[in-house]
């Protein structure tokens, strides 16, 4: 049996893109720089966000229970070698909670079931956490020049890897739907405004619902 994944991640589509660019924008300077090995000012993260590629490339995220992107994850493409790089950031107050890294398998796997050969991630050799969670997927890690490369050889794909990949994205389907619903429900003034079109008892319907109430009463078994 398959286990299912214990953190939910999205695919990401075009419509994301504002949700992309706010989350890389709450970054602060010094993590954007460990992300994408040089500083990047707001306009220059605003041009990587419009620049993403979502036909070629897979784009991936972790939302918190307000359907905010906390966790981003992309994966570039490249048909002709079969070799695909890698990029993963999680908001500072979402770290510690296992995004990073459900991030990253979720990636494996979708490249291996894709018939990818090779993963590839670059960062900076100061990058502790992210050199961290590469060794932890299995990633083998060269660090050269203040400069780090991480890299994997990818399985061949399975059945049972197309099977995986289809449980996490029903799972995380499931999981986005329970959260609009629940900010549906909670959404301010639902309550009121239900309240305020419901029309007002009359007394003979008053008396109806007072009778079965005492009805349901009665029938209510007695403990011994």
């Amino acid at each position: 049996m398959v286990p299912l994944p214990r953190v939910a991640v999205q695919h990401l589509n075009p419509r994301h893109r504002e949700d992309i660019a706010r989350h890389l924008l709450r970054l602060p300077e010094e993590d954007r720089r460990l992300r994408f090995g040089r500083h990047m000012r707001d306009d220059m993260i605003r041009e990587y966000v419009d620049g993403i590629n979502f036909e070629r490339d897979r784009v991936f995220g972790v939302q918190d229970a307000d359907l905010n992107l906390i966790g981003f994850a992309h994966l570039a493409l490249d048909p002709a070698t079969r070799v695909a790089e890698l990029g993963v950031s999680v908001d500072p107050s979402a770290r510690g909670k296992g995004y990073g890294f459900a991030l990253l398998e979720r990636v494996v796997l979708h490249a291996t079931n894709l018939g990818y050969r090779v993963l590839f991630m670059y960062c900076l050799a100061e990058n502790g956490i992210m050199m961290h969670l590469a060794r932890k997927a299995g990633l083998t890690v060269v660090v050269e020049a203040g400069e780090a490369d991480a890299r994997l050889t990818l399985d061949r794909v399975t059945p049972g890897g197309v099977f995986q990949e289809a449980m996490a994205d029903q799972f995380a389907l499931v999981d986005c739907m329970l959260k609009q619903q629940y900010l549906w429900l909670a959404r301010p003034g639902l309550e009121s405004v239900s309240s305020s079109t419901r029309k007002p008892e009359t007394a003979d319907e008053r008396r109806r619902t007072a009778s079965a109430a005492e009805t349901l009463q009665g029938e209510v078994p007695q403990r011994a």
